[in-house]
């Protein structure tokens, strides 16, 4: 695979999952689960390559993806056994794909994202470079706005004031970030060695767009919302 690209995107896959048994390759509305985010990074026009890093080769193989597919524009790594494991942090697997594959620029998000869209990817991406030449930022993370009432265990006011009631709309908006997308570069990473680097921007996304299935409860709402969108569109 050709060395030096300008934006590669990251794919972790593992085989086993904790909450939903497989669920990287589980059927979702009619293709594997891992084909939805795959299928979106691959309509990106700016994202040279995908980098798949997984211990499940020959799971994938069994559903069709080969190292160098699409038009060799995906790149299966086989993990590392030292950075196997649930318990593993995400960042030593980017470290060990950053290492592997030279790029300027990274785009990296997770299977569980099946709504995440190619036209959401490259709208990140264009905020991120715009950000990155202006130099007020070195990467971008997405997140969702929320303004709502929160409070403490014991029943406290976290940002609000229980006594002067005002509409949530006139709330302070705090911003959730919602593990759907994450850009940077070599550099921004090598001084955090993490996916967010010293100056983030944050990319505000969709609610429903950016369902992350973590359980069952998330995985029916992702399918439902994916089932009703594929019936509008035929």
């Amino acid at each position: 695979m050709a060395q030096n690209f300008h934006t590669v995107a990251l794919l972790p896959m593992k085989a086993h999952s904790e909450r939903v048994q497989g669920k990287n390759f589980r059927q979702f509305a009619g293709k594997p689960l891992f084909r939805w985010v795959l299928d979106a990074l691959l309509g990106v026009e700016e994202i040279d390559a995908v980098v798949i890093n997984t211990d499940a080769r020959g799971i994938l193989a069994d559903h069709g993806l080969h190292d160098g597919d699409a038009g060799g524009r995906i790149a299966i790594r086989d993990r590392k056994p030292e950075i196997c494991g649930d318990l593993v942090s995400m960042n030593l697997v980017l470290a060990d794909d950053i290492d592997a594959v030279v790029s300027e620029n990274y785009v990296m998000t997770h299977t569980t994202n099946p709504l995440l869209r190619s036209a959401t990817i490259a709208r990140a991406l264009a905020q991120y470079k715009r950000s990155k030449e202006n130099r007020a930022a070195d990467s971008l993370f997405s997140v969702n706005r929320v303004q709502t009432r929160f409070y403490r265990e014991n029943g406290s006011a976290v940002n609000h004031d229980p006594d002067n009631l005002i509409r949530t709309q006139d709330l302070e908006p705090w911003f959730e970030e919602n593990s759907n997308l994450y850009i940077f570069d070599r550099d921004g990473f090598a001084k955090t060695n993490a996916r967010i680097g010293t100056k983030p921007v944050m990319f505000e996304m969709d609610t429903t767009e950016s369902v992350d299935i973590d359980g069952q409860a998330q995985w029916d709402m992702a399918e439902a919302i994916a089932l009703y969108q594929q019936d509008q569109h035929q």
